[in-house]
């Protein structure tokens, strides 16, 4: 069954790290019914959602994508980028490892999910400025017993690899990945079809991919059409206040199958 862990909008959410915007003031009570809706969408589409509790003195703990990368085998546990975040994993931790075996990253590693665009049994991970070499080994090694394939890639004027790139699987059997050129070197991308983003919607390249939906923030009607164009189901919602703390939409949640009993208390 398709799982999705969420956690609240903390409190404290204008404390939040920025690295590429400048800071505005998050309304946060229309963050959370913004946030609300996000999970209401991933309940429509068939996920079961795990929604922990907000963590008052982590502004930046809504965004679970970052501290941990999970495949059907194991979950990573990052150590991330942002010093000020990596309690954040800790809790975390104490969830994920009812649906797997975690590994933990190490210092001088760094890593944050959101740097990791996965493909298959490939993963593309950003080397960016929370990303570092050591963080892009540790990964490898972790996942290579299980025959995935980590490629770095370098990543530039925009927070993560995935501010820049979305897989959106097959398309017309071809792999197809959803870009901002300007972002992150494509290179690493030969033999896949590029979609590129209108060019007035630079930060439209995050878009969460659930079965045959494409969730989009409304504020990209272009990548919008695009992707109806092609055949996507798309569901835009308002993601705006949680863009200011540099969210996607792929931010907000840790989504992963799983097939077993877990115990939810």
């Amino acid at each position: 069954m398709l799982t999705a862990i969420t956690r609240a909008v903390s409190p404290s959410i204008n404390r939040c790290e920025l690295s590429f915007r400048p800071r505005q003031v998050i309304d946060v009570p229309r963050a959370v019914e913004q946030h609300r809706r996000y999970q209401a969408c991933l309940e429509e589409l068939g996920a079961a959602v795990i929604s922990m509790p907000a963590e008052p003195d982590l502004p930046d703990a809504v965004f679970v994508e970052d501290p941990a990368v999970v495949v059907e085998e194991v979950a990573v546990m990052a150590r991330l980028g942002a010093a000020s975040r990596r309690p954040e994993a800790g809790s975390l931790a104490l969830v994920l490892r009812q649906f797997r075996d975690l590994r933990w990253m190490q210092a001088p590693a760094t890593l944050e999910g959101g740097d990791v665009v996965r493909a298959g049994r490939r993963l593309f991970v950003g080397a960016s400025g929370r990303t570092n070499a050591a963080g892009v080994e540790q990964l490898a090694e972790a996942l290579r017993p299980f025959d995935y394939e980590v490629k770095p890639v370098p990543v530039r004027g925009c927070l993560h690899l995935k501010s820049a790139w979305s897989y959106l699987g097959e398309y017309l059997g071809e792999r197809t990945m959803l870009v901002n050129r300007e972002w992150a070197d494509c290179a690493a991308l030969e033999g896949y079809r590029l979609v590129d983003v209108p060019a007035d919607e630079p930060e439209a390249a995050n878009v969460l991919i659930v079965g045959d939906a494409a969730i989009v923030a409304d504020c990209f009607p272009g990548t919008a059409r695009i992707l109806d164009g092609m055949g996507w189901r798309v569901m835009a919602l308002d993601n705006s206040e949680l863009m200011k703390a540099e969210a996607g939409m792929t931010c907000a949640s840790l989504l992963f199958e799983y097939s077993g009993p877990a115990d939810l208390r």
